[in-house]
């Protein structure tokens, strides 16, 4: 691959994917309509199949910088981003492509901050995300991957956990730019590069994961990802911290994709080691059935099938199916419904029915 010199940014497009949540998307946007056209060309909102009004409230505004995507369906988050970035991609003419949950927003001066930094267009940035009271977002943590990198894979080993492969304190409050190799949908800059030569992210996933993998997917093709601590983000979400919060997932379906894509990213970023380290990962959920009472055998259940698809690179199940595969009392799942598909879980956010 051939590298340009980093250079000043290009034209940036902005996606915000939303989904009934009109309150918090009409802060997101007033947020970026205070960035100058010089910093900020175009927003693109992808409306999930909204049912709170949103959709005419969108058609109301007069802001020429701001497009719509209505779809007819809610895709999930992972649907949105696809739809969002190929659409952006191919009616808007970005040089860069900037994602972010209708819940989360650049700081003020973030924007600014990117267009006034040299950058290079084989590389994607990530931004430091923080919830609104300044502690750093758990669920946006950058990460690296421990089965490329042998020092962040001791750190795991050894008794760090999460805090071996995702980024820390000290790195937000610095101003090194980081190389890193899993950045989240909130405040990821993408250049028009990587959209070239991976495409999108994968619709099928809905909901968890799409961002890490996404990010993984980058890496292997050569695109950098750098986190940049100058990029200043806020998510106005509530606290949600992975592997440290509640053990029950809730509604008792989202654990059907919570553990499938996470089987899917590990097999991106582990290669051939995924083999030797899934078994333990997946005794280790089974052992998750104690947590749910009652409940434990429609968490195994959906457990099984998420292996299944997960280990098989599956992503065919419709929402109801996963819906219906999660109730007391399941409806069959057609048989042949899987396609094969192509840090990080985010938490239940605007693509994700309740």
């Amino acid at each position: 691959m051939s590298h340009a010199a980093p250079s000043r940014p290009g034209r940036l497009v902005a996606v915000v994917v939303t989904h009934d949540r009109l309150a918090q998307l009409k802060v997101t946007l007033a947020r970026l309509a205070q960035s100058p056209e010089t910093d900020l060309a175009a927003v693109l909102v992808v409306d999930n199949a909204s049912t709170d009004g949103t959709g005419d409230w969108l058609a109301a505004r007069r802001d020429p910088r701001l497009h719509v995507l209505r779809l007819p369906r809610n895709v999930g988050g992972a649907g949105g981003f696809e739809a969002g970035m190929r659409h952006a991609a191919t009616r808007l003419d970005p040089d860069w492509i900037l994602v972010m949950d209708d819940d989360a927003r650049p700081a003020p001066g973030a924007l600014a901050a990117f267009r006034a930094a040299p950058r290079d267009a084989d590389t994607a940035y990530a931004a430091a995300v923080r919830y609104p009271g300044g502690g750093i977002c758990e669920m946006n943590r950058p990460g690296l991957n421990p089965f490329a990198r042998p020092g962040a894979l001791w750190r795991t080993v050894t008794g760090k956990g999460r805090d071996g492969y995702h980024l820390g304190a000290a790195d937000y409050e610095g101003r090194a730019l980081r190389a890193i190799d899993m950045g989240s949908f909130v405040g990821l800059f993408v250049p028009r590069r990587a959209t070239e030569l991976v495409g999108y992210p994968e619709a099928a996933l809905f909901l968890y994961g799409d961002d890490a993998i996404y990010s993984l997917r980058m890496r292997a093709a050569g695109i950098a990802i750098l986190f940049d601590p100058a990029l200043r983000f806020e998510h106005d979400c509530a606290t949600y911290t992975p592997g440290r919060g509640a053990a029950r997932i809730a509604p008792l379906w989202k654990a059907y994709y919570m553990f499938r894509n996470r089987l899917i990213m590990y097999r991106h970023a582990a290669g051939l080691a995924f083999w030797i380290f899934a078994p333990v990962l997946i005794a280790k959920w089974r052992g998750d059935a104690r947590h749910y009472g009652a409940d434990a055998p429609r968490f195994r259940k959906i457990l099984a099938r998420a292996v299944r698809d997960g280990i098989r690179r599956r992503t065919g199940l419709t929402l109801d199916e996963v819906r219906a595969l999660a109730a007391a009392e399941p409806a069959p799942i057609r048989s042949g419904s899987g396609g094969d598909s192509g840090p990080s879980a985010r938490a239940p956010s605007q693509g994700s029915p309740d």
